[in-house]
Formats: structure tokens, sequence, C-alpha cells
């Protein structure tokens, strides 16, 4: 029996703890911040501005997409170039049609980040 007691009372002190320090991890936690058109009138507004923020960084990753695979197909010509399989003319094509493929694609979704 004593062993039984001196159990609950390991496991009583053990759960305290546990509940002490989550109680105190809560009140040192940030504050949530409010999305970058302001929190609204409304739950509705405030979830709307939060979607726009969400679409702003969906846009930024298709950026960066298109960016990675500009690059990768640049250097698969470049190394096509080296090994005597293209010309240079080639890669100085897929440079240009490359980076005018990333400005339309950077306008396009500033535009579109507008229209959100």
């Amino acid at each position: 029996m004593k062993f039984a007691n001196w159990m609950k009372q390991i496991l009583a002190s053990f759960g305290a703890m546990v509940f002490a320090s989550a109680v105190m991890a809560q009140g040192s936690l940030p504050t949530v911040e409010d999305p970058s058109r302001g929190t609204g009138s409304g739950i509705r507004q405030t979830m709307q501005n939060h979607m726009y923020d969400w679409g702003v960084i969906a846009g930024l990753a298709i950026a960066a997409i298109a960016f990675i695979v500009v690059a990768y197909y640049a250097i698969q010509v470049f190394t096509e170039v080296q090994n005597q399989k293209k010309k240079w003319a080639d890669f100085g094509m897929v440079l240009v049609v490359g980076f005018l493929l990333l400005v339309l694609i950077i306008w396009l979704l500033t535009k579109a980040a507008e229209i959100l």
C-alpha cells in the first residue's frame, strides 16, 4: 500500500509540474498579427484579408518556381553547349526568353494581387 500511495504522490506532483509549465508557456506566446489589409469590420472581412495574404504568398511561390524552372533549363542548355550539341545562340535565346517569361509572370502576379 505504501508503494501505491508513493506512486500516486509522484504522479500528482509530475502532473502539477506539467500543468504549471504549460500555463507558464502560454504566458509568453506572441499575439496574432493582423492581416496586411487590417482586421476589417467582422470575421468575414478579416478572413478575406487573411486569404488575400495567402494569395500573395502563393503568387510569390509561383514566381519562385518559375525562376527555378528557367534556371534549370538554362543550365541544361549550357551543358549541351559545352558538349557541342547546341550552339551559343540557343543558350542566348533561352536566357532572353526565360528573362521575358519571368518578367511577364511577375507582372501578371502583381496585377492579380491588385485585383484581389
